[in-house]
């Protein structure tokens, strides 16, 4: 993968994370960059962490799926490109103004839903001939950083303008998703060349 489809990558898998920093920063009254930090922290690891281990346990079965693996990598990341696009058309009620405090469980759980797509994409890592710890280190570290960056500006922006963009958010990142797996599949099966 080139540098630019693994950013393009993390945007789409922080999506979530941006969308649920948006909330929280809507319930901040006042905002708090300690709270912003700590929540970009949660997510940024919980995001690195599950594509690491996705490609700890994909590396041991790459072997037996090697003949498939770009239809098993495209359907993943349709499916949760899909799931995402269908949640971004659900309504959310969320009130604003409310006293944020930060609940270490509740964020633990956050952080644990918003990163199971990239267990996913983590297994897709193994398929795609990352067999090396230092080889799948640098897009780990990419989707993390990315996370954080925009989990700290989704928690900003929540308490500056609210649920506005929230939904288009998960909508471009699934696409997103979907885009790159489409890449995959059309790569592996020699009508594409990048």
């Amino acid at each position: 993968m080139k540098i630019w489809e693994i950013i393009l990558l993390a945007v789409g898998l922080a999506m979530d994370a941006f969308a649920v920093a948006t909330c929280r920063g809507l319930e901040m009254k006042k905002f708090s960059v300690r709270h912003a930090i700590i929540i970009a922290l949660f997510f940024g690891v919980f995001q690195a962490g599950m594509p690491l281990l996705g490609w700890a346990v994909g590396i041991q079965f790459s072997g037996y799926i090697e003949a498939y693996d770009h239809w098993i990598a495209f359907g993943l990341l349709s499916f949760l490109g899909v799931k995402m696009i269908v949640d971004s058309f659900k309504k959310e009620d969320v009130g604003q103004g409310t006293e944020s405090t930060l609940n270490i469980k509740q964020l633990l759980l956050m952080s644990v839903a918003t990163s199971i797509d990239a267990l996913a994409v983590g297994i897709t890592f193994a398929l795609m001939k990352f067999e090396r710890f230092l080889y799948v280190l640098p897009p780990v570290s990419i989707i993390g950083g990315v996370t954080f960056i925009l989990s700290f500006s989704g928690v900003f922006i929540g308490n500056r303008i609210g649920l506005k963009f929230k939904n288009k958010a998960e909508l471009i990142g699934g696409t997103v998703l979907i885009l790159i797996g489409v890449k995959i599949l059309l790569e592996h099966l020699g009508a594409i060349s990048f």
